[in-house]
């Protein structure tokens, strides 16, 4: 069974699931296919090319069974503006349509979306060699584009939902990674494709960095508490934002940052100049570096811009509940980072008009450690829904479902 992937990261980037895609690809691999990877060379999150490859030039590669075909693309140094996102999206899809003259047929496509240009490459494949396609929606782009102030024109907004509609209809499968993220899925689909959920998962190397240091529980708060934040900065993190607000805070804290992205250095400057000892900033950890921060924190920071609505989930809140930490999300209520935390009682959800009860809440979790011990106990059990051995089987049955279902025809 051939299956061909298409995503824009992969590792060694780090961050925005580039992990998991290539965990993914390989556990495929060790159960039987064969795995074609059409992606970029390492940029992510730094969004700083990683390679002295030529822009043309197209690097062939096996990483644990996988073969990897690595193309050139324009990588933006300004990625939080709209004409460098969009230049960048075209040149991925325009550098990987190079394959189509290359590699022949496959039993199926996966596309990973948080990139449109691959869905745009996916919709053409399946037009071009009748390939049945996959599309797993790790973002919704266009909403994800608006929530974020990357776009700002109303009308560019609609038009690129309206795009990103039709080609997500071209596709013969959907997958998403939240319950809010399907059940947005369902309201724009139009073909009856089966839409199912799939959530990203803990993956080997991070699962063996989880065990060696083991899970917290009934650990006491820290004085100060300890806060951490880490992985991408960017515009829809809203990160700026939130330390500027938490900072005008009487409370005893402390808030470590360590991540990198396309709103990284204004974050870093703020805190080199406002010298409050209360931040500190840091480089984006390795995954033994992230496993022990977080093993170290007491509350673990997700912050999603406002409005963001169901066009994400972030990934580093998995091996964020593996360690047993409890989550404060500066997010919308209802939107998938917030229903998972709130119905599942891993933390608490503050939304952004609400920010100032945060003084409340941490002083509630140091003065009444039980509450933390709940939430310390609520995530190591949620983590289960995040284990390797149950997902990566499921897709390999769904794949091959889908594959075989097309041979039948």
């Amino acid at each position: 069974m051939r299956l061909l992937v298409v995503s824009n990261l992969f590792p060694p980037d780090r961050g925005g699931g580039a992990s998991v895609f290539g965990d993914l690809c390989v556990g495929l691999t060790e159960l039987g296919w064969n795995v074609t990877v059409l992606t970029t060379y390492p940029y992510y999150p730094e969004w700083r090319l990683k390679t002295s490859a030529k822009p043309l030039e197209i690097q062939e590669e096996e990483i644990h069974g996988v073969r990897v075909l690595r193309h050139g693309a324009f990588i933006p140094s300004s990625p939080s503006r709209l004409i460098p996102r969009i230049l960048f999206e075209a040149s991925f899809m325009v550098s990987i349509m190079r394959s189509l003259l290359r590699g022949g047929r496959f039993d199926a496509v996966m596309v990973f979306c948080p990139v449109l240009g691959a869905v745009c490459f996916g919709a053409l494949r399946k037009f071009l060699f009748s390939e049945r396609v996959w599309l797993n929606i790790q973002d919704l782009p266009a909403e994800a584009a608006a929530a974020s102030g990357i776009s700002r024109n109303r009308t560019l907004t609609n038009v690129a939902k309206a795009a990103q509609n039709w080609l997500f209809n071209r596709a013969d499968v959907w997958s998403s990674i939240s319950t809010v993220m399907i059940e947005s899925l369902l309201k724009i689909r139009t073909q009856n494709q089966p839409v199912y959920l799939c959530r990203n998962w803990l993956n080997d190397s991070m699962a063996r960095e989880v065990n060696e240091v083991g899970a917290k529980l009934t650990r006491p708060p820290s004085n100060p508490i300890k806060l951490l934040y880490a992985g991408n900065i960017g515009k829809k993190q809203g990160l700026l934002e939130f330390c500027q607000r938490l900072s005008q805070e009487s409370i005893s804290f402390h808030l470590q940052i360590n991540g990198n992205g396309g709103e990284a250095t204004s974050v870093e400057n703020w805190i080199n100049q406002q010298q409050d000892p209360r931040f500190s900033f840091g480089e984006f950890l390795d995954e033994k570096g992230f496993v022990k921060a977080l093993s170290e924190a007491d509350i673990f920071v997700i912050t999603e811009r406002q409005g963001s609505g169901a066009s994400f989930i972030p990934s580093k809140l998995i091996p964020c509940i593996s360690t047993g930490t409890p989550i404060i999300g500066i997010c919308d209520k209802a939107g998938p980072l917030g229903r998972e935390v709130t119905e599942n009682h891993l933390g608490k959800i503050i939304e952004w008009d609400e920010i100032k009860c945060i003084s409340e809440i941490l002083n509630c979790l140091c003065t009444n450690p039980d509450i933390l011990f709940s939430y310390q106990s609520r995530c190591l059990q949620h983590s289960a829904n995040y284990r390797r051995e149950c997902a990566i089987p499921k897709l390999d049955a769904l794949l091959r479902g889908m594959a075989t279902a097309d041979r039948a025809k």
